[in-house]
């Protein structure tokens, strides 16, 4: 079962999504010369097919967009009264979800990095003991053979002690076997 913040997730993405689709299919509205405040008093589409009005739905004004700072005062109208872009959506809610998707970006963004940097450094890791791990056999497959090696010059050392004392049977003799 999907979790409460799960849903509010996909609806602010499918609204967004309803939001910069309506606008991408929509045609280029033409160039108005009219100024905002001729659209006070009538419909909020109107107002906002010129983007540079804000339409305040407190006394259903159209007024020219601040340019200069990023948010409309409130003195203007407040931001929940406001619309910019849709009618269906206030400015508010416009900023809050603007910035939860940006910060989910951001976090994803954050969350890929570390889990990359992980991964690098767990693989270097990996390969630097598997390295290790086939210098420790082949260091140990060589001490091996140098311990079989030593083993055999020290039977055939001792061979020869015990052929020089007579204490080692020839095989090649033919009568060696009747000796006892």
């Amino acid at each position: 079962m999907e979790e409460p913040s799960t849903r509010i997730f996909i609806l602010l993405l499918l609204s967004l999504a309803a939001v910069w689709g309506s606008q991408t299919t929509a045609p280029a509205p033409q160039p108005l010369t009219r100024p905002c405040s001729f659209y006070t008093g009538r419909t909020c589409e109107e107002c906002l097919k010129n983007v540079t009005c804000l339409w305040c739905t407190t006394n259903n004004t159209c007024l020219d967009y601040p340019v200069r700072s990023i948010f409309p005062p409130s003195s203007l109208c407040a931001l929940s009264n406001a619309r910019w872009a849709a009618c269906w959506i206030n400015f508010q809610v416009l900023i809050i979800a603007m910035s939860v998707v940006l910060g989910v970006i951001l976090i994803c963004f954050v969350v890929c990095c570390c889990y990359c940097c992980y991964c690098r450094k767990s693989s270097s890791t990996r390969l630097r003991l598997e390295a290790e791990e086939e210098n420790l056999i082949r260091e140990r497959e060589r001490r091996k053979q140098e311990s079989l090696q030593r083993k055999n010059e020290r039977t055939i050392k001792h061979n020869e002690i015990r052929k020089k004392y007579g204490l080692l049977h020839d095989t090649d003799h033919p009568y060696s076997k009747f000796d006892d």
